[in-house]
């Protein structure tokens, strides 16, 4: 872990030392409401709402995929951003190239008026962006001591680029995002990692049948911890498990592939350590994920709270595609424990050398404050739906909070390989648009 005047780096990096914790096998099953209830209560806390408005808000984010990707279609050839906003008041914003003006709209999901509101005047579409980032990527990479991080805000007009701090000092932010633009061919915003700046500006995945009731699981669900020895220095480190899957035949749990390949859970029987057999692992581009199979047949569910006392079932994933800035998702590290946050970017290529080399910029980023070494693999969430699995993080310099950690979308999860799930327990209300 280690950089310049920032750490940013896999979350596999802590010693296992210690307990395990509550047993998973005693968590009580939360419903469905009841899920989403405590993530509105815990966002709130965190953000500063009235929690009734932030439940009113989650649920209007779980039903509303369809009216962002209807307005993403609608305005295909103008569509330069779009984003969920959350102060001074709930809307969604909707950047557009061009001067042509269009109305406002109010749109009613899950009960809640949500308005909508265009800003044209963007002068690159996203489309642009992304082939921008894909085709100078490299360059902007090589332009720089330390590899950045890269990303998209659809706030703002051209590529983010996160650079160590030390680099930005030394040359002034200002001449780096002039010398970097001229390099994308496209206006580049700097912001300084390891800064309390360093975050801030002006379908889903195919299911596997649910398998019944936990049997002879011992313990094993995502969310929980599991430990390994590295076959690189020799000691022992801890992950987190993120959801359970199924290729058809196998119940297993995934994680992030720059953990241990052999991982094991402590019983919460008391019968020791529950080996899981390493079945393989992705870690190039797009993809930290790696599957161990479960000795017994695996339930859809996972751990959610910091203390193990409450698991969910697994009703549905969000794809990354269908994931806005300003969406709120939760996430339970073994390190950190439970926390929920806004997410950033959707479209961010970490830092550094992850990914085998360059990360594709596939990846979706979260604000802090909540993510440490040891979080790596941990189910991303919001209410019983899964989103994906943390990857890693950026840590501030100086106090070592987390700025922001980041996640593989579970669209991304190895081929033949599925989400374990259970049936809905809410539907969502209708939804409707009108003028305003």
């Amino acid at each position: 872990m280690g950089g310049i005047s920032w750490r940013h780096a896999g979350l596999a990096a802590l010693l296992a030392i210690g307990a395990a914790g509550p047993a998973g096998a005693q968590a009580r099953l939360q419903s469905a409401d009841e899920a989403l209830a405590q993530d509105a209560a815990t966002w709130a806390r965190a953000a500063g709402l009235d929690p009734v408005d932030a439940l009113a808000r989650l649920r209007a984010q779980e039903a509303g995929a369809a009216v962002t990707d209807a307005l993403a279609r609608e305005f295909a050839g103008r569509l330069a951003g779009l984003w969920v906003e959350q102060r001074p008041a709930h809307r969604i914003v909707v950047r557009l190239t061009g001067g042509e003006p269009v109305p406002s709209r109010i749109v009613t999901i899950a009960g809640l008026s949500v308005p909508i509101d265009f800003a044209p005047g963007a002068t690159l579409t996203r489309e642009a962006l992304l082939v921008a980032l894909a085709d100078r990527q490299a360059a902007i990479r090589a332009a720089l001591v330390q590899p950045p991080g890269i990303g998209i805000d659809p706030r703002t007009d051209g590529l983010v680029v996160l650079a160590g701090a030390g680099e930005v000092d030394r040359e002034g932010r200002a001449a780096m995002a002039a010398r970097l633009a001229a390099v994308a061919g496209v206006p580049v915003a700097v912001r300084a990692l390891g800064r309390e700046d360093d975050m801030t500006a002006g379908g889903g995945a195919a299911g596997g049948g649910a398998a019944g009731e936990d049997v002879d699981g011992g313990g094993v669900e995502g969310g929980a911890r599991v430990v390994g020895v590295s076959a690189v220095d020799g000691r022992r480190y801890a992950c987190t498990a993120g959801f359970a899957v199924t290729d058809g035949v196998r119940s297993a749990v995934v994680t992030a592939a720059h953990c241990p390949d052999a991982l094991s859970v402590v019983d919460p029987a008391g019968g020791g350590d529950v080996p899981l057999d390493f079945a393989g692992q992705w870690g190039w581009g797009y993809q930290d994920v790696q599957v161990n199979v479960s000795p017994g047949v695996l339930g859809p569910r996972f751990l959610a709270d910091t203390g193990k006392t409450v698991a969910r079932a697994v009703t549905g994933a969000r794809p990354r595609g269908a994931t806005r800035v300003g969406d709120v998702v939760c996430h339970r590290g073994e390190r950190t424990g439970y926390s929920c946050a806004e997410v950033a970017f959707t479209d961010f290529a970490p830092a550094g050398d992850l990914c085998g080399g360059a990360c594709l910029p596939t990846w979706v980023a979260v604000r802090g404050p909540s993510c440490k070494g040891g979080d790596s693999g941990g189910p991303v969430f919001l209410g019983g739906v899964a989103y994906g699995i943390v990857k890693g993080g950026s840590y501030r310099a100086g106090d070592g909070r987390c700025g922001f950690y980041y996640y593989m979308s579970t669209d991304y999860l190895p081929t033949g390989w599925s989400l374990l799930r259970a049936a809905p327990a809410i539907s969502p209300l209708p939804t409707g648009i009108a003028a305003r």
